[in-house]
């Protein structure tokens, strides 16, 4: 169905916005876009972490000139010190955690914008070989997961200021204690380094696996009406058990995998705690510090095992978040369907004249044809294939490897595919309907909001929104679950008529109703087109 317009005003778009961004670029790019958070929440968790640091150390100076002296002026103030440290550790803590979480959330929401973006880029590309399902498990968990990488960061420069002010204060109390904490540590942390690779790579295929049941189980429920009706439930519950399995079995390899990298580093740390202890009250049975040094030095070891294992668990979390950002940059970084040769611009004004000239893509074979401008005109195939490919080929989803199309004597080759777009509708037979009222799923892409009630006269969907409690306004379930096969076929042919493009592709588009309201339908398309 085509029509002739005198002008058509539209958005100029740039090219296709595929992201070649490697898994790293996807890290940073989460550490950049939320460094403002994550800064903040650094500074206030080591602000926190100092200060729990030197509780211990405060105790340890209150034995030492209060309690030792029995100066009861020197107790009162070293008490009102050490009150002071818990205020001002407990708002750190309070408002570096806010920070800590505003960071994460804000680079999952970034991501998911941009993996938003990238799917729905008229190029398309981003689709190709992934389930439904997986992309949104790329979009909400992948992204999610990304987001920690900052909370990991800074839980890691909170751990690293209070191991220097640890050993600072040790090498005050002792300088073999001191030594022992900047030598120690480092040497744990490059240890643990080296038992943690093996997690990543099982993370990695965990997550894929998940992707892949969570994709198997939203087709499964989009289809729930059709499987039931074929009765094919017992083969895709078959299926869907393979995939669940496969998740269950990655799964356990993954949580063995790091049950052991948490044992492994809880030893570590315990036993690097306990060896400082040791040296420390090996030093005080010998009257090198003193008692209140002890009190500190024991405490202090005591908080260092925090830190340590926050520290040593920094690896998982960075594992997680490295395997996520390699199935994010995949998507951002999908090769687009379509590619645009010489761009040029759309006729003006749009005529709606299409040719096609020996096209051939998949079953479909040196189709050639020339509609006029206003005509309307029915094309019959004898192999649905064939329609699904020239419902690709106008909706500029996939490019013909041989012959050409046209719009208006331009090639659809040369156009970029939103003008493709903006010019040519395609609805498709599956035409997707979305949760919220019927008015809001017909005037989604309607230039006038006065030609809702036309469009819907005119697919004999006026019908529908009459039997219905609250009209227009009556709210429809995810994808019409809530409607008919029928109902749901007219409202979205009421959409595509609402949007009023200047060519527009209806795809079987009467086959769930009667063929009373077929003939309605009919004579509504030539009245309102």
């Amino acid at each position: 169905l085509s029509r002739s317009t005198p002008t058509l005003s539209m958005q100029v778009y740039g090219p296709a916005m595929s992201l070649a961004l490697t898994p790293s670029g996807v890290l940073q790019r989460a550490v950049r876009g939320q460094a403002p958070f994550a800064i903040g929440s650094a500074l206030l968790h080591m602000g926190h972490q100092i200060g729990e640091s030197l509780v211990p150390v405060v105790v340890g100076l209150v034995i030492d000139y209060a309690v030792d002296t029995g100066e009861q002026d020197s107790l009162i103030l070293w008490i009102g010190a050490l009150a002071l440290v818990f205020v001002c550790l407990s708002y750190s803590y309070r408002y570096g955690a806010r920070l800590g979480q505003r960071a994460p959330q804000g680079t999952g929401h970034d991501l998911r914008v941009l993996l938003t973006r990238r799917i729905l880029e008229p190029a398309g590309g981003a689709e190709r070989g992934r389930l439904a399902g997986g992309l949104m498990n790329v979009a909400t968990q992948d992204a999610l997961r990304v987001g920690v990488f900052d909370s990991a960061i800074a839980g890691a420069a909170s751990a690293v200021a209070v191991l220097v002010v640890a050993a600072f204060v040790l090498l005050r109390i002792s300088t073999p204690l001191g030594l022992l904490v900047l030598i120690g540590s480092p040497a744990m942390l490059v240890l643990t380094h080296f038992i943690g690779t093996p997690l990543e790579r099982r993370i990695g295929s965990e997550q894929a696996a998940a992707a892949r049941a969570s994709g198997i189980a939203t087709d499964l429920m989009r289809g729930l009406r059709v499987l039931k009706g074929v009765g094919a439930e017992e083969a895709a519950a078959s299926r869907y058990n393979v995939a669940s399995q496969s998740y269950l079995e990655s799964t356990l390899r993954a949580t063995r995998v790091q049950a052991l990298y948490q044992s492994a580093t809880l030893i570590l740390t315990g036993g690097f705690v306990a060896l400082v202890a040791l040296v420390g009250g090996r030093l005080a049975t010998q009257g090198t510090i003193s008692v209140g040094e002890l009190i500190a030095a024991v405490g202090m070891t005591q908080f260092l095992q925090g830190p340590l294992t926050r520290l040593m668990f920094v690896g998982a979390y960075v594992a997680r978040a490295r395997a996520s950002a390699v199935r994010v940059a995949d998507v951002l970084a999908a090769p687009e369907a379509v590619t645009t040769d010489e761009p040029a611009p759309l006729p003006s004004p749009i005529a709606g004249g299409l040719s096609f000239d020996d096209v051939s893509l998949g079953s479909l074979t040196g189709f050639t044809l020339a509609t006029a401008p206003g005509e309307l005109l029915g094309i019959a195939m004898a192999d649905p294939a064939d329609a699904n490919a020239l419902a690709d080929c106008l909706a500029r989803a996939a490019a013909p490897p041989t012959g050409s199309i046209a719009l208006d004597g331009v090639s659809l080759r040369r156009l970029l595919p939103a003008d493709v777009h903006a010019a040519i509708f395609v609805a498709l037979h599956n035409s997707d309907l979305f949760q919220g009222s019927i008015r809001d799923n017909v005037g989604a892409a309607a230039k006038d909001p006065a030609s809702i009630a036309a469009a819907l006269a005119a697919a004999a969907a006026d019908e529908v929104a009459s039997s219905l409690p609250h009209s227009l306004d009556t709210t429809i379930t995810e994808q019409g679950r809530s409607l008919s096969g029928g109902q749901r076929q007219r409202i979205a042919l009421a959409r595509a008529l609402a949007a009023d493009p200047p060519v527009l592709a209806l795809f079987e588009p009467t086959t769930a109703v009667d063929s009373v309201t077929e003939s309605r339908i009919a004579a509504g398309l030539q009245r309102y087109r």
